[in-house]
């Protein structure tokens, strides 16, 4: 077996979790590369939604952004916006929605809006785009990030996007009748939330992943499962669908620089 990184196996253990019969509102960045490794080995039939609207994408490469036109060059059909989410996301068509995060806390709640006070931030980040909607509107949501203390807190600075709340019912009391926040792949672990708190809990360890290195890259105090297992390592087929993916993606865009300096 080759050897693989923390972040190719965050990838691939996500991937995983995805189905050839599922619809997916996939974020940009490490979403987006799982999404398509999915799609390249055993989902074939996915269908993967971007926020630009374009429905049914197949891209060659990893776009840059959702308006990258890699995705509608290749999607089945693209529809405007307002249509995507009303008539697709707030319809309950979207299976999966796939998201990560700048900040987040143990009940899946992420922040991508500001680090600090709101009115005087530290940092201003990117915002929430589409993110709030998908996080309440998708049937579930998974959600992928590499671990650090700085990301993974005890409080998040801005509810960007909705997770479980305070826990517990917090979501059916507010009205919102989707699963929310059913899986958190890090390049540690995988995690799912307890069924009565919502608490997210580890339930896999990466190889070469223990207990200690999750607790220290970690914001919260972590609870295992009391049944832990060993995430498999990547396939061949896996690593090298994700690396190919990722050397056609760093040739297409080198080449996008190369034009722009031209210009």
């Amino acid at each position: 077996m080759s050897d693989f990184t923390p972040n190719e196996m965050m990838t691939i253990a996500a991937s995983r979790a995805l189905r050839s019969d599922d619809v997916c509102f996939v974020g940009i960045g490490a979403p987006s590369a799982a999404c398509n490794v999915a799609r390249l080995t055993h989902a074939p039939d996915i269908t993967l939604i971007y926020e630009s609207g374009t429905i049914g994408t197949a891209p060659d490469v990893l776009p840059l952004s959702i308006g990258d036109g890699e995705l509608c060059e290749t999607a089945v059909t693209t529809v405007s916006v307002p249509e995507m989410f009303r008539y697709w996301l707030q319809g309950g068509r979207v299976t999966i929605g796939f998201l990560g995060a700048a900040q987040l806390d143990k009940f899946g709640n992420i922040n991508t809006t500001v680090i600090g006070d709101y009115a005087h931030p530290k940092t201003r980040l990117p915002g929430g785009g589409g993110a709030p909607e998908i996080a309440t509107s998708s049937q579930q949501v998974y959600i992928t990030m590499a671990q650090s203390k700085r990301g993974m807190v005890e409080k998040i600075d801005f509810f960007t996007s909705f997770g479980h709340g305070d826990g517990g019912d917090h979501r059916k009391r507010l009205g919102i009748d989707t699963a929310g926040p059913t899986l958190l792949i890090t390049d540690l672990a995988i995690w799912k939330p307890d069924p009565e708190t919502r608490e997210f809990t580890v339930v896999s360890l990466h190889p070469g992943a223990t207990r200690e290195t999750v607790q220290e890259t970690c914001g919260w105090t972590v609870k295992f499962a009391e049944r832990l297992e060993e995430t498999p390592a990547p396939t061949e087929l896996e690593l090298k669908t994700l690396r190919d993916l990722q050397a056609r993606t760093k040739a297409a865009h080198a080449g996008t620089a190369k034009k722009g300096k031209a210009a």
